[in-house]
């Protein structure tokens, strides 16, 4: 997990939104405590808290006195919405940009990336 490149506390809060996203932590479920991903991150718990803080204000994580931290509701989705507003970002924007230098149009795209997705599907693997 250890992104030499990143801070460790966006790397246990994308561990965590990721557990989230693909369902292995459903909403209204208790999230790992601080001490739990320090210890097995073997991280300060504090650089751990800082990343659990950080999901809390986001309104994905909620605080129940003296019990712990929960997936809040609509926290999926929430998520959902954030990572596919970054890949459009990452991924489509600089595609279109590209796309338009070269003169193709959307049913061009469309058949390119029906073409690939049909070539990795039949090697087997995904890009």
């Amino acid at each position: 997990m250890v992104d030499e490149g990143r801070p460790l506390f966006l790397q246990i809060a994308e561990s965590v939104e990721d557990s989230i996203i693909d369902g292995t932590l459903s909403e209204q479920e208790q999230a790992p405590s601080t001490n739990e991903l320090a210890a097995f991150h073997r991280i300060n718990p504090a650089t751990a808290a800082k990343g659990i803080a950080m999901l809390t204000d986001k309104g994905v994580l909620v605080k129940r006195r003296g019990i712990g931290m929960f997936v809040a509701n609509g926290a999926r989705e929430l998520l959902l919405t954030e990572r596919r507003s970054a890949f459009a970002d990452r991924y489509l924007d600089p595609l279109l940009d590209e796309a338009r230098k070269l003169g193709l149009g959307p049913d061009d795209l469309a058949r390119l990336l029906a073409e690939r997705a049909q070539t990795t599907t039949t090697k087997g693997t995904s890009r």
